[in-house]
């Protein structure tokens, strides 16, 4: 069985699962009629991939049975004793693993893969977890540990005949279960997926998590196959600072997604996305964000898109449906069956993303900051990046850093930037091998600094926002900011200065390379500051650009509207494809630029007529050139 998340692999397109006549009660309400109806419809509109949950309270049913005082004195399968074999040892409940067989040969009917979330006591709000471990703590207890492998390793041993399942995920945001740390997480993640391979090692184990904090990521990447990113814009810090159908919520997937490989050194894909129903965003518009979504994903070799979810649940009386609205209308599917805009852009996009692509090219590394806002920094690098016609990729600081032409560390703040080791090594490949480190400060930073040509007088409390000012580049930027960078004395090219006439953006040679300096926030500022992306905001990106140039980043295709992106996809034999996406609210004709050493061949979407390429709104096509002879 080929592993979905091998780079060879298509992009694949699906959703997770709860069967529309039950929800969460879909193993207590069986209904195999009900499940076939729903992957009949889901395989017609061109699902491929469903992450679906064996509900943990409904498969086993270990109880505490205690006696005086409540002193423990056995676990019981309900009422029973513990039966023979692991199914019984692990209070399993046959009917039960019989139901799951029946889906899983379901899904093989309708050539659907699944990627079983196996510890699904976490779920849209709610804890389902057997009686006997309801009150212990899930993810350090020994006693819900011992039971949680015995659940595992009988499910696994049961169930890895399936040739459905492509894949086991720990299951659903487990790190909801409990309070935890990132040791105790670790832990537990290595307990789980030593569990799991002791009886199926040909398959990936995937984390299932919610990724927020960069050390957890780091932590997970060390103790699974797979990690995972669940970016929803109402949840996900800094995301819904604008609306849906913005340019930087068209790349908080993919953004994140490949943030999340940086900082965990492994494989990840989009594991849960969705708009939370019509009080947030319309159907329509949240088929739009899908597409574009669908689109930018795709091109930055995300492997795989899966939408919460796949039903509606608005006939639902239990709970977590009872407390949560916004739970109740997340479907592709109506109740009824009817196909949501969403579904029908997922269906589409299925038949592209049977293109394999290769890995596209990334032009810079960008370091995680040990101090600061992480993930809001990385965002906006990254938004930044991809309007001035380059790709980063992210890194954070531990392990050997990826060679590449330019490295950044954007928006460093406090005195723990990177470790020394790593910074010294950073500042050996601008001197010895001609890279380029551009660092812009919230204040304080990195040192040794003498290299950067320019002295730092003083630092203090704003009392105003700082300007970029350059009548060379065109540049008159704002830029919110706590601390003012007072700079003296410099030696450096001064790129800009700022509202006092003081240089602020310098580049300085260092060797055989640059080092260049932006004395403001830059990335830091921009965060949460709303329609920074949109189509005629102040145009901060050029500072990028200006970076980009002095680095010698050359692209072999350009375009000039910022919000069309592109992607280069180099290919062995010297030719290359691009994935060209507009990510704006309205359709573009753009003129294509290209090095004259290669011709344009191919076009898949998109409509071209010589070198201008139409695009609709939120879409993107797959151009293909050829090295001339």
């Amino acid at each position: 069985m080929q592993n979905i998340f091998d780079d060879d692999h298509p992009f694949f397109v699906g959703a997770n699962y709860w069967a529309s006549n039950a929800g969460t009660f879909m193993w207590r309400d069986w209904d195999a009629s009900a499940v076939e109806r729903d992957f009949r419809l889901l395989h017609e509109n061109g699902a491929q991939v469903l992450r679906v949950f064996p509900l943990w309270s409904d498969f086993q049913h270990v109880t505490d049975h205690r006696m005086c005082s409540g002193k423990h004195y056995e676990f019981r399968c309900d009422e029973e004793p513990l039966g023979e074999g692991p199914a019984g040892q692990a209070a399993m409940v046959p009917e039960m693993l019989e139901r799951f067989h029946t889906f899983c040969r379901l899904a093989q009917k309708y050539d659907l893969k699944l990627i079983v979330g196996l510890l699904t006591g976490w779920m849209s709000g709610r804890l389902y977890a057997p009686p006997a471990l309801e009150h212990r703590n899930l993810l350090t207890d020994p006693v819900a540990l011992r039971w949680e492998v015995l659940f595992i390793r009988c499910f696994v041993r049961e169930m890895k005949g399936e040739p459905a399942i492509a894949a086991w995920d720990w299951g659903n945001e487990c790190n909801c279960l409990a309070p935890e740390t990132d040791d105790e997480m670790w832990v537990w993640g290595q307990l789980m997926t030593s569990a799991i391979k002791l009886e199926d090692s040909t398959r990936p184990v995937v984390s299932g998590l919610h990724n927020s904090l960069s050390a957890s990521i780091t932590a997970m990447g060390d103790v699974c196959d797979v990690l995972t990113t669940h970016p929803y814009p109402i949840f996900t810090p800094h995301c819904s600072v604008d609306y849906i159908d913005s340019f930087r919520n068209a790349f908080h997937a993919a953004c994140q997604t490949r943030w999340v490989v940086g900082m965990g050194h492994k494989p990840a894909f989009v594991e849960e996305i969705g708009s939370f129903g019509p009080t947030v965003t319309s159907d329509r518009i949240a088929g739009l964000y899908a597409r574009n979504a669908l689109w930018n994903s795709y091109a930055h070799n995300c492997h795989g898109f899966l939408w919460w979810c796949a039903n509606d649940q608005t006939e639902l009386l239990q709970t977590p449906y009872a407390w949560n609205s916004m739970e109740r209308e997340l479907g592709l599917l109506k109740v009824d069956g009817t196909v949501k805009p969403m579904l029908k852009e997922i269906g589409k996009f299925a038949e592209v993303g049977k293109h394999h692509l290769a890995p596209y090219r990334k032009d810079a590394v960008a370091l995680q900051s040990v101090d600061g806002d992480h993930w809001g920094v990385a965002y906006i690098t990254f938004l930044l990046a991809k309007r001035a016609g380059f790709d980063i990729e992210f890194h954070n600081g531990i392990g050997p850093i990826p060679e590449a032409q330019c490295y950044m560390l954007p928006s460093v703040s406090g005195t723990r930037i990177i470790p020394r080791h790593q910074y010294h090594e950073l500042l050996r490949r601008v001197r010895e091998e001609g890279a380029t480190l551009y660092v812009s400060s919230c204040a304080y930073g990195i040192q040794p600094f003498e290299g950067f040509g320019v002295e730092i007088e003083s630092v203090a409390q704003a009392s105003s926002p700082g300007r970029i000012i350059s009548k060379e580049y065109g540049l008159d930027l704002t830029v919110a900011r706590e601390r003012s960078i007072r700079t003296g004395v410099c030696t450096a090219e001064v790129l800009a200065r700022d509202e006092e006439g003081r240089a602020v953006f310098t580049a300085a040679k260092y060797g055989r390379g640059k080092l260049i300096f932006l004395a403001q926030p830059l990335e830091n500022a921009l965060i949460d500051a709303p329609r920074v992306f949109e189509e005629n905001s102040p145009d901060y990106a050029g500072i990028y650009r200006i970076v980009r140039d002095l680095a010698g980043i050359r692209r072999e295709v350009a375009v000039e509207d910022p919000m069309v992106t592109l992607t280069e996809h180099p290919a062995p034999d010297g030719s290359f494809e691009v994935v060209a996406v507009n990510n704006s609210r309205s359709d573009k004709t753009v003129a294509l630029h290209w090095n004259d050493a290669f011709e344009l061949t191919g076009c898949l979407c998109g409509t071209l007529q010589g070198d201008r390429l139409s695009l609709e709104a939120h879409s993107g096509a797959i151009l293909t050139f050829g090295r001339k002879a």
